[in-house]
């Protein structure tokens, strides 16, 4: 599991950092919302647990900022402010749970694992969902995301992605593309589909060492998963 840990306190992160870490989970600690922000667009993440009171952007700002930008990623929220109304207003801005310092790490670590074992059923549960390396398709929803951010895809681009995804580990020749996303029954010679991919890889490969979408020599392309 990997953990981004969002806490300016070096007394307690250093005792959460080590404490997951003897239980084999890989943790990064952030000291600032701003720090943790990097880390998030970057990185494949399981859960954030996120302390409130944070220098620059507190808790409760980034939290909001992450729902806004349609970042789904399990929250759990530290805080020592332990009334009904920081509860409340921590969990109305986006976080999916809210524990109490001091607090025991055995806590802590069932609350981790029940936020991710809730997301996971979440998307296991719905057949419209897939998984692909670090990427999460909603094909419902039109939605893509990477490492849990939203990845933002024109209504083309995502028509295309979701017809390689249909026809995932398949070789699609360029007219088939075309007739399928563009509604145009034979090849004119036009470009558009090496150009549409190639926008489409800028966007789902980014900072990935190889492309899901392999090009098949004088054919056309294949969204490769296996």
């Amino acid at each position: 599991m990997q953990i981004l840990l969002v806490e300016d306190d070096r007394r307690i992160s250093s005792f959460v950092v080590k404490g997951l870490e003897e239980l084999g989970h890989q943790v990064i600690l952030a000291e600032s919302a701003e720090a943790a922000r990097e880390w998030v667009n970057a990185e494949s993440l399981d859960i954030v647990v996120l302390d409130i009171m944070l220098p620059g952007i507190d808790g409760i700002q980034f939290t909001k900022m992450l729902r806004y930008r349609k970042n789904h990623i399990p929250i759990l929220i530290l805080s020592a402010l332990g009334e009904i109304d920081d509860k409340v207003e921590a969990l109305e801005s986006g976080a999916d749970d809210y524990l109490v310092k001091p607090f025991s790490f055995k806590e802590l670590v069932s609350r981790i694992k029940a936020l991710v074992r809730r997301d996971s059923y979440k998307n296991t549960d719905n057949d419209t969902c897939i998984e692909i390396r670090d990427l999460k398709v909603d094909l419902d929803r039109y939605e893509v995301y990477k490492g849990g951010a939203n990845v933002d895809l024109s209504p083309k681009e995502f028509k295309l992605f979701k017809y390689l995804i249909e026809n995932r580990n398949k070789t699609l020749s360029r007219t088939a593309i075309l007739q399928a996303v563009w509604g145009i029954d034979f090849d004119n010679n036009t470009n558009v589909v090496d150009v549409y991919v190639s926008y489409l890889r800028g966007k789902v490969d980014d900072g990935s060492d190889t492309s899901i979408i392999r090009t098949v020599k004088g054919v056309g392309y294949m969204l490769k998963t296996d």
